[in-house]
């Protein structure tokens, strides 16, 4: 009847339009996922950036031990430079595996997005082919020349949902969505904090190291120093012997004389006869 006729279209109406709305939530709900996505992805490579940049500082403290066993006697000695040079090695070493497991777990979150995206982009595509074909059952009328009857209609075709469940499913699919963005931004946000922490303990180490390295190239620089000037007085202090050397030396040769002098006089006479052997002065 035309009552009839009307009382569907209506329903038909009804049903395009909540199908359409679904349709817009569901694209607003995947762009927000896009842009999520594109987020999440730019702070995976600032972190990749941030773990690439630490190779170097890495290298650098490496080589700094390595060159540092290589001095000699008592001056391979355990100093401070050295702790604070393992210290920075071992902090640069842990920067860097969490960096890795931060850009790993934004990987897995990422998967996750992905996934879900394509799952609202299928029901879009659902949503978007029974809008088509309700919109074009909307526009038959009895007078449409491409109706006809058909074999058993009102079957209910395999794979059918009810309407609760049709509003569940899409409804599912959106809070999933919403639940992995919120995961998402909270992601980034621990990243970018993590990343700033782990720069500024970076930075506090680095000049850890470098006062340790100041403060003994100071001591070194002062015991050099006082070598030196050791080395100084020392050679200064061996010129004035020597000279005093040589004076008694020239002393003890002008003295030569006289002693052979009196030496052949005492041994002469020793020769004298008798009571002339006098110990006379």
């Amino acid at each position: 009847t035309a009552w009839d006729e009307s009382d569907t279209s209506r329903r038909l109406s009804e049903r395009v339009w909540d199908v359409a709305r679904w349709k817009d939530v569901l694209e607003r709900c995947a762009q927000k996922v896009d842009e999520e996505m594109e987020a999440l992805t730019l702070s995976k490579e600032q972190t990749e950036m941030v773990l690439a940049a630490t190779a170097v500082p890495l290298e650098v403290s490496s080589e700094c031990l390595t060159l540092r066993e290589g001095r000699q006697g008592p001056e391979l000695v355990h100093d401070p430079v050295e702790e604070q040079l393992k210290k920075e090695v071992e902090l640069i070493e842990g920067v860097q595996r969490r960096l890795q497991q931060n850009i790993h777990q934004v990987f897995e979150q990422l998967c996750i997005l992905q996934e879900i995206r394509h799952q609202l982009t299928s029901d879009l595509q659902n949503k978007m082919d029974a809008l088509d074909i309700d919109m074009s059952c909307l526009s038959l009328n009895i007078k449409s020349p491409d109706i006809s009857l058909k074999t058993n209609p009102t079957r209910i075709p395999p794979g059918s949902s009810t309407p609760q469940e049709w509003v569940q499913f899409s409804h599912f699919n959106v809070a999933r969505a919403h639940e992995a963005m919120q995961a998402s931004q909270r992601m980034r946000e621990d990243t970018s904090l993590a990343a700033a922490q782990m720069n500024n303990e970076l930075e506090t180490q680095r000049r850890a190291t470098e006062f340790a390295l100041r403060k003994r190239t100071h001591q070194q620089e002062q015991a050099r120093d006082q070598l030196l000037w050791q080395i100084k007085n020392t050679e200064e202090e061996m010129t004035y012997m020597e000279t005093d050397i040589r004076g008694l030396d020239a002393d003890l040769q002008a003295k030569a004389a006289s002693l052979k002098l009196a030496h052949t006089r005492l041994e002469s006479r020793t020769r004298r006869p008798g009571v002339d052997l006098c110990r006379d002065q």
